[in-house]
């Protein structure tokens, strides 16, 4: 049993052995990026403002675009977290456990190895 767990604790160990402190010679760093194409600048008024408040036990998370909120995600202090979205943006919240939208793509399995 012993000579079982020194053999297995030598083979856990070897990855960290083949490793070396020194890099191999002619290494050169990588170049840095080029500038992203004239256009495609990202714009930050389409990134989601976040604000987060705790009431008492539990955080809410409010999601704003341009000012209007649209999606607003609950975490209770027990429980699951859930969402309320705003699906038409008239201001009515409608309640989803998960953002997971359902739709299964049908997939068959065609051939095995």
């Amino acid at each position: 049993m012993r000579r079982l767990i020194l053999s297995a604790l030598f083979a856990l160990s070897l990855p960290v052995l083949a490793q070396s402190q020194t890099p191999p010679p002619g290494l050169q760093p990588l170049p840095e990026p080029p500038p992203a194409p004239p256009g495609l600048e990202l714009d930050p008024a389409l990134e989601p403002q976040v604000t987060i408040t705790k009431r008492g036990e539990e955080t809410v998370e409010e999601f704003r675009l341009n000012g209007k909120l649209y999606m607003m995600r609950v975490i209770p202090r027990y429980g699951a977290p859930f969402y309320l979205i705003d699906n038409r943006g008239d201001g009515n919240f409608s309640r989803m456990d998960h953002l997971d939208s359902g739709v299964r793509p049908p997939m068959w399995v065609i051939h095995q190895f």
